[in-house]
């Protein structure tokens, strides 16, 4: 136990891990957070879809910039799932297409598009160095110092834009007829939040990968609901939560070579979804 302890304590010195773990904090709370209004919203599906459909966006990036710069990589994922949600809702808007069955054509095309330009980028001779194929299902071995200035950047304007916004989005995401009443420009407001949404994708991407990104941004908002019964409350707790879940998996990662990311976040914030559901507030949990 001891030298389990010592090994621990040796591993959280090295500056490479103190970045990862400084990265995955940082990427865990900003998801965990703002997926709090994808669920209440019941857009978790739309979550799955823009988070599928970023995988083009992420090779794009690469092209644009010539390499991995992660800045360049990011904004291409953030267009291409914002570009993705709007396919879906044109489509959703069409007559006898179901929004679920508009939901599945834009994931899986955007997945599809994702993957064949992805192979095509892994024929080139700097692709491997650029390690593409991390953002499948995450590694956040590859987090670098550089990274943490526009992953805290893009969790400082989403945080400011919710902390601006908050009456308006809490109004919009509980009662839409009351807050259109009310004067708040609700379609506005909502276009808001699929865009928190996206932003909240897009900054776990390199943790988790585009194919487990909608579970971390799900599950700590589902466990923090078994808790709270306030929206200020459940962003706060989802954001802990998620913190907890992306750093536990980070630190098991690093001790597991060969082990990717994403997978052990997941499940860590799954265990985490469990255990509310079986200790959450009673009362909290009736009222679901």
């Amino acid at each position: 136990m001891v030298a389990a302890l010592g090994s621990l304590a040796s591993l959280l010195g090295d500056p490479t891990v103190q970045t990862v773990v400084l990265g995955s904090a940082l990427l865990g709370a900003t998801s965990g957070a703002l997926g709090t209004f994808a669920v209440l919203r019941r857009q978790s599906l739309l979550g799955d879809a823009m988070s599928h459909a970023a995988l083009p966006g992420v090779v794009m990036g690469y092209f644009v910039s010539g390499g991995r710069h992660l800045g360049a990589i990011l904004i291409g994922a953030l267009l291409a799932g914002l570009a993705a949600a709007l396919f879906a809702l044109f489509l959703s808007r069409q007559p006898r297409i179901k929004e679920e069955a508009a939901l599945g054509a834009a994931l899986s095309l955007g997945f599809a598009l994702g993957v064949v330009l992805l192979t095509v980028a892994q024929k080139q001779a700097t692709a491997s160095h650029a390690g593409l194929d991390t953002f499948l299902f995450g590694q956040a071995a590859a987090t670098l110092r550089s990274d943490l200035v526009w992953l805290g950047g893009l969790a400082a304007v989403a945080g400011l834009i919710l902390a601006v916004l908050w009456r308006q989005a809490k109004l919009a995401t509980f009662d839409r007829d009351f807050a259109a009443v009310s004067g708040v420009a609700v379609p506005r407001i909502e276009a808001l939040l699929t865009a928190l949404l996206a932003f909240a994708i897009v900054i776990g991407l390199q943790l988790v990968g585009v194919v487990l990104m909608s579970s971390l941004v799900v599950a700590p908002a589902v466990a923090a609901r078994q808790w709270s019964g306030s929206l200020a409350g459940m962003v706060l707790l989802a954001g802990a939560i998620g913190l907890v879940s992306a750093v536990i998996g980070a630190v098991l990662s690093a001790l597991s070579p060969g082990l990717s990311t994403g997978p052990l976040v997941v499940l860590v914030a799954t265990a985490a979804v469990a255990i509310s559901l079986v200790f959450g507030r009673p009362s909290v949990r009736g009222a679901n």
